[in-house]
């Protein structure tokens, strides 16, 4: 019977020190774990504070658990001394059954507490996934912060620079539309000073000559100022015209400037989706460049085959070469324009991951940049025979960010393309260029009216100088024939022995005569015989 009860006993005392240690260790272990998180989560802070109300009523079953080891102690002495008594080992039995109640409530204690710790752990399990979740997030955000920084700075380079464009391109509208102007007012004073003088030589030769003129010498004045006066209402239906297709043209620069912006937005953005969509295929990305350069030959308003022509084959000492496009100028000059540019690597640098991977694609974008640089650098377009070109040479990149991530990598590549005689194009840049030479086109058009005008109105002066010649000799045989004509009238019905008379008097003398002379010559002739001087009588001498 004292084995048993020792036994049960020894067991009680083991099972709580076992328990005891398990809730130091838990406890110990708990306290670190809360410590840790507490440090950086507020939630891990309140799960804390619960921990540390468990921990409080961990410290009252610590209290409970020192009562039952002094207990075990004391039973331990009692079980020592029961051998000698038994009776009050006895009497003691009975209190066997409430300690073994004690224990078992202890143990379910025990049990909840150690569902609480689980529970806890679970708590911190999730806190601590929530905590990484987030600051994943955060790192994300921070790379899409940085990502938008860098595309803010692009965009705002892209508007100062269109800003700048479009000042220089007004600036220059201005000027040439002051000078147009000029020039207008200049043709204008030109026009009214010649009228001026047409009305004042017209006024003075009518004037001077009416009365000299017959109805038929009207008549042939009139076709002879019929042609010059038409000539004068053309002249100056041309330089009406001219004023309003200058105004015209004005207003339609006007437009084109203001959705010039928009345009080269809607360019970009196009050629940087379809270059992000070709993912390195180099035939497409070739096509896809060259109809990229075609849709802004066609949207800068210049004609194919008259002031652009694609793809024309030149034969060389050393073969053929055949240029992408070539822009024609006036006073036959020519520019060259190459879209043959590699993006492989570019594309490669948008859909690299790493950081690493985009910085080795950004060096070979820049590389493959520059090999083409120093290639179209040794063709040397402007030796090619016929066309006379300058030598500088565009290169077009058909994306925008392209180019500027270049420049970002390596600055002095655009001084470098300079030095090499190769002007890199963007869409914005080489639609601006176009849109410079279009209006090129059109001042090259106006100076050649204008020039036309010139021309005529040096025609119509040297034609009126002829005409003024012509009327000033009318004038002079007409004085030559007048005098004629009073000579020969004088003749008729002056002097003594005038024709009229002479002619009247056969008529006195019985020659038969048809009709008779205008009253007004034989008044004129008896008029001219009255104021003759008297002669002599002669007396009648009788015949012998």
């Amino acid at each position: 019977m004292d084995l048993p009860i020792y036994s049960f006993v020894s067991l009680s005392i083991g099972l709580l020190v076992g328990v005891g240690v398990v809730w130091v260790i838990l406890r110990t272990r708990i306290a670190a774990e809360v410590r840790v998180k507490t440090e950086n989560q507020v939630e891990i802070a309140r799960l804390h504070e619960r921990l540390i109300a468990s921990q409080e009523d961990v410290k009252r079953l610590v209290i409970q658990h020192a009562d039952l080891q002094t207990q075990a102690i004391l039973w331990r002495d009692q079980l020592d001394v029961a051998r000698d008594e038994r009776a009050q080992l006895a009497e003691r039995a009975d209190r066997v059954p409430k300690l073994g109640a004690s224990l078992e409530a202890a143990t379910q204690e025990i049990s909840t507490l150690k569902q609480s710790i689980a529970d806890i752990r679970e708590k911190v399990g999730r806190v601590n996934s929530t905590i990484e979740s987030q600051a994943e997030h955060v790192v994300q955000l921070q790379q899409e912060r940085v990502t938008l920084t860098e595309r803010s700075d692009l965009l705002t380079r892209d508007v100062n620079l269109l800003n700048m464009q479009v000042s220089e391109l007004t600036m220059t509208l201005e000027a040439e539309r002051k000078q147009s102007q000029e020039k207008l007012q200049l043709l204008i004073d030109a026009r009214e000073q010649l009228s001026n003088q047409f009305r004042s030589l017209a006024g003075e030769i009518l004037e001077d000559k009416s009365k000299r003129f017959t109805e038929q010498n009207q008549m042939n004045i009139g076709a002879l100022l019929g042609p010059l006066k038409t000539q004068i209402n053309e002249f100056k239906a041309k330089v009406e015209d001219i004023h309003l297709k200058d105004t015209e043209q004005q207003a339609t620069l006007r437009a084109e400037l203001n959705q010039l912006k928009d345009l080269n937005r809607q360019i970009t953005e196009e050629a940087h989706g379809l270059a992000t969509a070709l993912k390195g295929q180099s035939k497409m990305q070739g096509n896809w460049g060259e109809m990229v350069l075609e849709n802004i030959l066609d949207r800068s308003g210049l004609r194919s085959g008259k002031e652009y022509r694609r793809e024309v084959s030149f034969n060389t000492e050393m073969g053929r070469s055949r240029p992408d496009v070539i822009i024609y100028l006036p006073q036959m000059k020519h520019l060259v324009i190459d879209s043959k540019v590699s993006l492989n690597a570019y594309t490669r640098y948008v859909n690299a991951e790493g950081e690493i991977e985009r910085q080795l694609a950004l060096k070979e974008h820049v590389a493959a940049i520059s090999s083409r640089i120093k290639e179209l650098s040794d063709r040397n377009y402007f030796e090619l025979p016929s066309l006379n070109s300058p030598e500088m040479v565009f290169m077009f990149i058909p994306i925008e960010s392209a180019f500027v991530e270049a420049l970002r990598a390596d600055e002095t590549l655009f001084q470098k393309a300079m030095e090499q005689n190769v002007l890199v194009a963007t869409p914005t840049t080489l639609l601006t260029s176009l849109n410079i030479v279009r209006q090129l086109w059109r001042f090259e058009e106006r100076n050649a009216h204008t020039a036309e005008l010139a021309e005529r109105a040096a025609k119509v002066y040297k034609k009126l100088n002829t005409f003024l010649g012509s009327m000033e000799g009318v004038g002079k045989q007409l004085d030559k024939a007048k005098d004629s004509f009073n000579m020969a009238m004088s003749q008729l019905y002056s002097g003594k022995d005038n024709l009229i008379k002479q002619a009247n008097d056969f008529k006195k003398l019985g020659v038969a005569v048809q009709g008779t002379f205008p009253d007004n010559l034989l008044a004129k002739a008896e008029l001219e015989l009255e104021h003759l001087p008297e002669l002599p009588e002669q007396e009648n001498i009788p015949l012998e």
